[in-house]
């Protein structure tokens, strides 16, 4: 299977000291401490029916997708030998070696009687000379009707992306995001929301109260976030399907910072009261909230680990806001700088840490650093070893995870003036990009992959 390549997930790995998926396959070649995007084919689909536009809008999508990740070099159509292929057939995998192509995939786009259509694509080890399993099968199909065209894409360029990978999807997912328009003193700041490569924008709240830090629960129908309205920030919940908007809880003081908790059940805050900001944790079912720090130091920006037992937060409780991880049920926990406490502090390092959020995957938590003037977007252990920063500018802030763990959205601003953009960066550091917005977009997260 693939001789001539090494995994590349694996490769990326051993550089950052992670441990390699068992079941990546097809990456990239590495030369010289660099990789190589694996070069990949893929074609436009064969077309049974008059719709041959929305069948190159979805390769057009699957293609995007991929090339993406920084991991996939799309072969020029141009360079293509074999222009007879069937879904049915095997290819002729000499004329596609010819041009250097280690992964083809072939696809089929179907009119089906009812209004809707399927699409069937089937994914080929050209080297290997070999047909490759998606989930057993020896290929897939997809049908759905024509509005959800770009979800089909998505899904197409997850399994493929998988199968070459060995690492979980993230294509068919949303981002939801503060989109700011207007001059810096007057700046209206409505909660948005797109599809994970910035198509299908929409605004989910007016504008007239400004929000700030959405987001997303673990089903990714609700999204919690701070509100203005009524003249101070506090928390509120929003339901995407009803687009019904609910105040949590009838804290006094102010209430902002949050996120949800694991099992998408509670959620995390931060509350300012007399002078004191705690972090607290809701019962959304019964509304009760219980406190989970008690420090005349700022706690704020609360993250939950996966498996719901630990918590990052942030806390000048040392001198200068740093990050400290603590046990949810408050018990004392053994600290990697020895001793045992209720929280523990795992930044040592110079500089300004905050907006912790721990990593899907449970192996690192993401954070904003500042120091000498600029901003950076860090990942650290969460033993507070290997700290390694990704990416810097003049701002950079509000990291979150896809759902894959192996990339981080966040926004900057390269400029004073400037207006804040999204952008995103893999966990090597490589292919940081820009992810397009219609106006000024900070504040993103990323949503769990939609069902």
């Amino acid at each position: 299977m693939l001789k001539r390549l090494m995994p590349l997930l694996a490769v990326i790995a051993l550089a950052l000291g992670l441990a390699a998926p068992a079941s990546a396959q097809l990456v990239v070649r590495v030369d010289e401490g660099n990789y190589k995007p694996t070069p990949i084919a893929i074609p436009d689909f064969q077309v049974t029916g008059s719709n041959t536009q929305l069948a190159k809008q979805i390769a057009d999508v699957v293609r995007a997708d991929l090339a993406s990740t920084g991991l996939f070099d799309m072969q020029n159509p141009a360079s293509f030998i074999q222009r007879d292929l069937s879904i049915n057939a095997e290819p002729r995998f000499a004329d596609w070696k010819i041009i250097r192509t280690d992964a083809l995939v072939v696809g089929a786009f179907e009119e089906l009687p009812d209004g809707k259509f399927a699409v069937s694509f089937r994914l080929w080890d050209v080297y290997g000379g070999e047909l490759m399993q998606i989930n057993g099968e020896p290929g897939r199909r997809l049908a759905t009707t024509p509005e959800n065209w770009r979800r089909i894409a998505h899904k197409i360029a997850d399994s493929i992306y998988t199968r070459l990978t060995g690492e979980d999807p993230y294509f068919d997912t949303r981002i939801v995001y503060i989109a700011e328009t207007g001059p810096k003193t007057e700046r209206v700041k409505r909660l948005a929301i797109m599809d994970s490569d910035g198509a299908n924008q929409q605004y989910l709240t007016s504008g007239r109260s400004t929000v700030l830090t959405p987001r997303f629960s673990p089903s990714a129908q609700e999204i919690t976030y701070m509100s203005y309205e009524g003249g101070r920030p506090r928390v509120y919940l929003f339901n995407i399907g009803t687009g019904r908007q609910e105040l949590l809880g009838n804290f006094p003081g102010m209430t902002f910072a949050p996120r949800f908790a694991t099992d998408g059940q509670s959620v995390l805050l931060s509350q300012a009261q007399r002078g004191n900001t705690d972090i607290y944790i809701m019962n959304l079912r019964t509304r009760e909230s219980r406190r989970l720090t008690d420090h005349p130091a700022i706690d704020t920006s609360p993250s939950m680990s996966p498996d719901g037992k630990s918590i990052v937060f942030n806390s000048d409780r040392g001198g200068t806001p740093q990050l400290y991880i603590m046990n949810t049920d408050g018990s004392p926990r053994a600290c990697p700088s020895g001793g045992r406490d209720t929280a523990c502090r795992i930044t040592f390092g110079r500089g300004r840490y905050s907006t912790p959020v721990w990593s899907p995957r449970g192996d690192l938590i993401a954070f904003t650093k500042q120091e000498s003037g600029k901003f950076y977007i860090g990942v650290i252990g969460t033993d507070g070893q290997g700290e390694r920063l990704l990416t810097e500018a003049y701002l950079n802030e509000g990291p979150d995870w896809s759902p894959n763990g192996r990339v981080i959205v966040y926004f900057r601003e390269n400029r004073p003036g400037a207006g804040p953009q999204l952008w995103s960066v893999d966990l090597s550091g490589r292919n940081e990009r820009r992810v397009m917005t219609q106006t000024d977009a900070s504040d993103p997260a990323w949503s769990p992959v939609l069902q």
